[in-house]
């Protein structure tokens, strides 16, 4: 009796240290052990960044959400590569971000999963300052698979761009409105200022804003096919009249040495040639000029920034829900967490702030209603969390510029494709071919920077063999569709 008394003591006390030891695993210093979400981001992680991520910021995430978050840099020029590679592998990524335009082709590669119950059950506070609206410009097939992070002010997306003013006025000119007056600010830059490098983007989106008479946008992959506003047709870009006269320019601008190669070459590092502040534009968004200003400004202290919309007089549309994408992959560890992480940033302007900027008094002071960053550091990406219900403006912002960035959708129109979303399902082979000669060939021609009498004819010949005509065809079937529907 006393060796079966003591038998059972000895299990209760393994039981109890069993049940310590997996205390003990979840528990550290008192505290519940902390959920791990891994962040992938484009760019490359500063000093400042290193410790706000491993000190302020590790020890709010902990304090407010119990997550440990790791945020996984890769370089700009490598980023989509390597989010395709790692995505197909498996690794263990629980958020990342992605261009909103290429929605339909992340859903087909398996790599962003429906959001819809993520989003009711952890994603109330957000929908405070990202409406509902906002989000659908993330549906397919009726169920979100995005979180349209950059709530802002959109008509003309990708259609500006954004000019050295400091420069343009010290060559003689005050503005710029066509593509000519473009030609004639590099051409005088050049002169006058030797050690400038010339444009820092070949902008074919804001040229073909400016040589179509129909307003355009990209409804499909590599820019390959775009909506006309007016005929409500599908058409093949690199075959419309508007391209080509693109071409022809810049063509023109690299026969007179204004273009470098660099810009055909290393195409996605334009926004980090003009913060160099030794570049004369770059394409721009609303608002492009305080989102860059700063950076420009640590290597050329005297520059000033503005946008411009070339042919303003044509109507400004409205064809997205901004043009970027948080994405949460499929077989994603910690989903809940990402959206933990998505719906705090969102909850207040404190933590927005927190998170763009990092800490008051420290990298950055509201004075006035007005911020002031107090270093140049960068944190997580303004223009991809921007959201005008935070959004504040620096001291050197003119409020004539606030005044028409707060007012610049009042006169815009709802593009009939706002919330299209084509499934490439049909024609996967055919957009695979597809993106290889826009990539090669057609990006070539369309920066000028091989000659167009003789390039362009054999570009299109590769393209209708590839199977162009029946790729417009699909998409136009189901853009009728879509917008039958409506």
């Amino acid at each position: 009796m006393k060796a079966k008394k003591m038998l059972i003591l000895l299990v209760l006390l393994i039981a109890a240290v069993v049940v310590m030891a997996g205390c003990s695993d979840k528990q550290e210093g008192g505290k519940a052990a902390l959920e791990k979400v891994t962040i992938l981001y484009p760019g490359d992680r500063s000093d400042r960044m290193s410790e706000f991520l491993d000190n302020e910021f590790a020890e709010k995430m902990a304090d407010e959400l119990g997550l440990k978050v790791e945020v996984v840099f890769v370089p700009w020029a490598q980023y989509w590569e390597q989010k395709d590679i790692m995505l197909a592998a498996n690794e263990p990524i629980d958020l990342y971000w992605d261009g909103l335009p290429d929605l339909s082709t992340i859903v087909n590669k398996k790599q962003a999963m429906v959001l819809d119950d993520l989003i009711q059950e952890y994603g109330q506070d957000m929908l405070k300052v990202l409406p509902m609206e906002q989000l659908q410009g993330a549906t397919i097939d009726g169920k979100i698979h995005g979180i349209p992070s950059a709530y802002a002010p959109s008509s003309a997306m990708y259609q500006l761009v954004a000019v050295r003013q400091d420069i343009l006025e010290a060559v003689g000119m005050t503005e710029v409105k066509t593509a000519e007056d473009l030609k004639e600010f590099a051409t005088k830059a050049k002169e006058k200022f030797p050690e400038m490098k010339g444009p820092a983007d070949i902008i074919f989106k804001p040229l073909t804003r400016y040589y179509t008479d129909e307003q355009y946008n990209w409804i499909a992959v590599e820019d390959l096919v775009v909506f006309g506003e007016d005929s409500k047709k599908a058409y093949s870009y690199f075959e419309t009249d508007a391209f080509q006269e693109v071409a022809k320019f810049n063509r023109g601008m690299y026969d007179a040495g204004l273009y470098t190669e660099d810009l055909t070459i290393k195409y996605n590092e334009r926004d980090s040639r003009m913060q160099t502040g030794l570049y004369l534009w770059v394409e721009g968004s609303l608002g492009k000029e305080m989102e860059i200003i700063d950076a420009i400004r640590a290597n050329a202290p005297d520059a000033e920034v503005k946008t411009y919309l070339l042919a303003e007089d044509k109507p400004r549309y409205i064809t997205a829900a901004g043009g970027e994408v948080l994405g949460i992959p499929v077989n994603a560890p910690n989903p809940e967490g990402a959206m933990k992480f998505i719906n705090w940033i969102f909850k207040s302007q404190e933590n927005y702030l927190f998170a763009l900027y990092g800490v008051e008094g420290k990298d950055y002071e509201i004075v006035d209603g007005r911020i002031n960053k107090l270093t140049a550091n960068e944190f997580f990406y303004e223009w991809m969390f921007r959201n005008q219900n935070y959004q504040l403006f620096g001291p050197s912002v003119a409020q004539e510029s606030i005044d028409m960035y707060q007012s610049w959708d009042d006169q815009a129109i709802r593009s009939a494709s706002l919330g299209f979303r084509f499934n490439n399902e049909n024609v996967k082979l055919i957009e695979t071919a597809l993106k290889e000669i826009a990539g090669k060939d057609l990006a070539a021609i369309r920066s000028g920077f091989v000659d167009f009498e003789t390039e362009y004819p054999k570009a299109i010949q590769k393209l209708k063999a590839a199977g162009i005509d029946e790729y417009v065809t699909e998409i136009q079937r189901q853009l009728d569709e879509f917008l039958a529907g409506k």
